[in-house]
């Protein structure tokens, strides 16, 4: 009988070397992952109209769809019974004239925003609600805070009292957290500081796109959202991509400014900023989102035969695993629901 050291000698390997016997089924495979994905770590993006029969498909967004507030609970019940856990809500004002210079219809109680959140909370008791705070959407210029109007630039001060102001409306309305995407200096600190007068600080998580880059993974989300700006563009305030000192500085901030979340925006190309957030924050939740771009680039890819589309989402999304995220806002939510048993 040959002995065990000799058989090692003579066969040039090491016990440690041997390792397919601990992934060579699908089950021990899943006990491999040092984290695995839940349908309750999926945030689902909703993009909501003023006018509230609207139903219509986004051509660049394959499978998602702009709802009114009368055809969210019929589209939305599937998927609560699936297991959908938590939406995000974006506004779209769609009526000529609603648009300003201030973002009015942010927070107009007849809007969408704050209609929708009243509806699904009295439909879906238990659904978190998370509303996007950002005034691109509602300002006829596009941009994310108030213009000086000598030369063009953005006002920090009154942009972020008019955002604090447009999350403690949403709060007030019964939101479970609000998540600043603007990128304003200061503007966790004002809203959580909004969110104490109001006596909602304890009821609300603040939610921060503390590293959010600038770049060009936000066209169909700006298609969908009617939010690309009518002049110029968002690089002075939103980070740009070769910024990692920048972001790291950002989440400090925010986090110091009294944040109870965070968000790294877009996900793919950044998990290097996930991991240094996983870090930096490890007392906070992170999350990823998986942004329009980044879900558009998958579908492409797959129609073209390049990729199988469910393989490769649960790549990327396991990725955003791996570098530290633990929740995702995600357009793949939806199929996720089918594709994970819990």
């Amino acid at each position: 009988m040959v002995h065990q050291a000799e058989y090692l000698e003579s066969s040039g390997s090491s016990i440690s070397s041997i390792l397919q016997g601990g992934y060579n089924h699908p089950l021990s495979r899943e006990w491999q992952q040092e984290r695995q994905l839940t349908k309750n770590m999926f945030i689902f993006p909703l993009f909501v109209s003023d006018d509230p029969e609207e139903e219509t498909p986004i051509p660049s967004l394959p499978n998602i769809k702009r709802f009114g507030v009368n055809k969210l609970v019929p589209y939305l019940d599937g998927l609560v019974k699936k297991g959908l856990r938590a939406v995000i809500l974006f506004g779209v004002p769609l009526k000529p004239g609603v648009k300003d210079a201030v973002g009015t219809a942010a927070d107009d109680p007849e809007g969408p925003v704050i209609t929708s959140i009243k509806l699904l909370k009295t439909h879906f008791p238990d659904l978190f609600i998370m509303c996007d705070v950002c005034l691109c959407e509602y300002t006829d210029h596009g941009h994310c805070g108030l213009l000086d109007e000598k030369d063009g630039t953005l006002l920090r001060e009154p942009s972020v009292r008019r955002i604090a102001a447009v999350a403690v409306n949403y709060a007030k309305a019964g939101a479970n957290s609000v998540a600043p995407s603007d990128m304003m200096d200061g503007r966790i600190k004002d809203i959580k500081l909004g969110l104490m007068q109001a006596g909602l600080a304890h009821k609300c998580l603040v939610t921060s796109y503390a590293a959010k880059f600038s770049g060009n993974l936000y066209g169909p989300f700006r298609a969908a959202a009617g939010s690309v700006p009518s002049h110029g563009d968002r690089k002075a305030y939103q980070l740009p991509p070769g910024g990692a000192g920048l972001a790291r500085r950002a989440l400090i901030r925010d986090m110091e400014e009294g944040a109870d979340a965070i968000i790294v925006k877009p996900s793919t190309f950044y998990l290097d900023i996930i991991s240094d957030a996983s870090r930096l924050c490890r007392d906070y939740p992170i999350c990823a989102y998986h942004v329009s771009g980044e879900y558009a680039m998958l579908h492409a890819a797959a129609e073209k035969g390049i990729v199988d589309l469910k393989g490769v989402a649960f790549e990327a999304h396991q990725g955003f695993l791996r570098a530290g995220a633990r929740l995702i806002i995600s357009y793949f939510t939806p199929e996720f629901l089918d594709w994970l048993q819990v």
